[in-house]
């Protein structure tokens, strides 16, 4: 990278005041990219088009991607912008949810009132190990309660017990992760502390199986992600024969490159 040219700006959409896109986040700007971090709950406004952004990541959050908010509204019809562009587009837990309902596809909870809190194993498909992120971790970090059918014209990435459709791609690199690849162990002590009474739900792990389960599986969840994250957005470069242009104005919200979340 020249002293001219910028690094590849990717938009991080949040849903709660003090949210943060963990592990993704850093990975990012490790491998050169500057986040634009915007929070559209808050009124943040988003892009008309991706012309200044190397891809989108919807986070997750506690609401529902079913919630009749007009946030919620504006933010999954936003949805069609960088689809239409094809441009990187990721959807984890919640924004993968968000993804499945701008393909008018339903978000469900189930009648039990089971949920996947903890870490639980997945079955990856030949296409999911073939991705842009290699071969898939097998056990994954879960936090939901909703889970989403498969669209009409994804591919099925990777597939689960309670809720079936676990990750799933749609046209030539959107993806949803119904898991967290994102978490830190930070990031765990404090969901695990400050939203115990989630762990009270059917089919949730205790605290206790949270933290162990980070020491067995996520070394090879953070292997893949990295690999993933650099194949996604060349993806989109690849497609444009070209990085993004660098002459652009980057704006207020953008994130420095020394600000790396915690």
């Amino acid at each position: 990278m020249t002293a001219k040219s910028h690094p590849r700006r990717v938009l991080i959409i949040l849903h709660q005041e003090h949210s943060t896109p963990g592990r993704i986040g850093r990975l990012l700007i490790e491998q050169g990219c500057e986040l634009d971090i915007r929070r559209p709950r808050f009124d943040d406004p988003l892009p008309t088009t991706m012309e200044e952004h190397a891809g989108a990541v919807i986070f997750g959050g506690p609401m529902s991607a079913n919630d009749p908010d007009a946030w919620m509204a504006r933010e999954t019809d936003w949805i069609g912008v960088p689809l239409k562009e094809q441009k990187p587009f990721l959807g984890v837990c919640l924004g993968g949810q968000m993804l499945a309902r701008h393909l008018s596809h339903r978000v469900f909870n189930k009648s039990c009132g089971s949920a996947e809190i903890g870490y639980y194993d997945i079955r990856p498909t030949a296409a999911g190990d073939a991705s842009f992120g290699g071969k898939m971790p097998r056990t994954v970090y879960q936090w939901h309660r909703e889970g989403f059918d498969l669209p009409k014209g994804a591919t099925l990435l990777a597939e689960g017990d309670l809720f079936p459709t676990q990750a799933f791609q749609y046209g030539p690199n959107a993806v949803a992760l119904q898991f967290h690849p994102e978490v830190t162990y930070a990031m765990m002590c404090r969901w695990t502390t400050r939203a115990y009474e989630r762990m009270q739900s059917p089919n949730a792990q205790a605290p206790h199986e949270h933290l162990s389960g980070w020491f067995q599986h996520d070394r090879a969840v953070g292997l893949w992600l990295d690999a993933f994250l650099r194949n996604w957005l060349a993806s989109g470069e690849a497609k444009a024969g070209k990085r993004p242009a660098a002459d652009v104005s980057w704006g207020a919200a953008a994130m420095p490159l020394a600000a790396a979340p915690a």
